[in-house]
């Protein structure tokens, strides 16, 4: 079995949010597999799935982004799930808008979501960076993550969140590196600047 974890807060006022992109892969995932029904377990919103003959628990923690390792550890001692097996969809201010990287181990840069995994999970997961872009200073930047895409956004968002779906049989086989260029393939990422992006100027 594998966990894909989305990170997001629950609640409609956050749903569009930059910082609720990991919400939005897994709500893609989920449709592009065809899962089952949502129900709530594990302090979360989750779903189940094959992908290619693969076992899938999709979760989007209700915990809200900070608290997020409560949710995926729960899950994972449940299961007795290894970090190597959990991968988590986040939003990536330090990658400029539509770029994808996949990355395990290593520090949460910030991402408070990714801070409470490893505080929970050790550092050891996969994480799927979507990228946001930085708004170019460091006050901008909460408003930034909990603004709403602008409408600007939308296709290469829709491209990303679709080719995140489509090349997820490289990712649940464990091939990393294949995933993330399979998705940059796909969904190239927009020539534009993180600036332009964080003020709707595309």
């Amino acid at each position: 079995m594998i966990i894909i974890a989305g990170l997001g807060n629950p609640g409609g006022k956050y749903e569009k949010n930059r910082h609720n992109i990991g919400f939005m892969a897994a709500d893609e995932i989920a449709r592009r597999w065809r899962f089952g029904p949502e129900r709530a377990k594990f302090q979360s919103i989750v779903s189940e799935g094959l992908v290619e003959g693969t076992k899938v628990l999709l979760m989007k923690p209700q915990t809200y982004m900070n608290e997020s390792g409560r949710a995926v550890g729960e899950a994972s001692r449940f299961y007795k799930i290894k970090p190597s097996e959990i991968i988590v969809f986040h939003d990536e201010i330090d990658l400029a808008p539509g770029r994808f990287r996949m990355k395990t181990g290593g520090g949460a840069a910030g991402q408070n979501g990714v801070r409470s995994l490893i505080s929970h999970l050790g550092a050891d997961f996969r994480r799927a960076r979507m990228g946001i872009g930085h708004p170019g200073e460091k006050e901008l930047v909460m408003p930034h993550v909990l603004g709403d895409f602008h409408k600007a956004e939308q296709p290469w968002l829709d491209a990303m969140l679709q080719a995140c779906a489509d090349a997820l049989p490289f990712a649940i086989a464990g091939d990393d590196e294949r995933y993330q260029g399979e998705v940059m393939r796909l969904a190239p990422a927009p020539k534009f600047s993180p600036r332009q992006a964080a003020r709707g100027e595309l």
